[in-house]
């Protein structure tokens, strides 16, 4: 059997830097790594950040203007960053929707969405705060740069 590299191991990782980028492009839909953090630098995401920015993010970005066209948005294993799918939109559009779904979790008033026994299957591993740090932390990376969107 042969076996093909997938796309983002080829991707050299140690000099990969914060910021989003155009992963993969599958027909009309685009993957876009939103990498929140230098990897191999020992700075990790723990789990409950992870997960709480996941309940949040998607919960915002699937009532966003791109509603309709998301087809995914999820943590990377390496606990680095996310992943987003969107189908058919510009990148500039992207990363506009996405700065304003941050700032709406930043401002969120109450509990993490999907906190409960019924919505989710790990439900006492959720922090409001923990979200909020991570992604104004995020945030502002988006906002230091005027992304390509392309690997370095």
């Amino acid at each position: 059997m042969n076996i093909e590299k997938i796309e983002s191991f080829k991707i050299d990782h140690n000099k990969l830097k914060e910021g989003i980028y155009v992963s993969r492009i599958d027909g009309d839909i685009v993957t876009y790594d939103l990498r929140t953090r230098k990897p191999n630098m020992g700075d990790y995401m723990d789990n409950c950040t992870m997960h709480s920015v996941e309940h949040m993010i998607a919960t915002y970005i699937r009532s966003s203007e791109l509603a309709g066209d998301i087809i995914y948005f999820g943590p990377m294993g390496c606990q680095t960053g996310f992943y987003l799918l969107v189908r058919d939109a510009e990148n500039e559009k992207v990363l506009t929707v996405l700065k304003e779904t941050l700032e709406k979790v930043i401002n969120h008033e109450g509990e993490v969405f999907g906190a409960s026994q019924i919505e989710c299957g790990n439900y006492k591993n959720l922090d409001i705060t923990l979200a909020k740090e991570e992604c104004k932390k995020y945030l502002e990376i988006l906002n230091s740069y005027t992304p390509d969107f392309k690997y370095e």
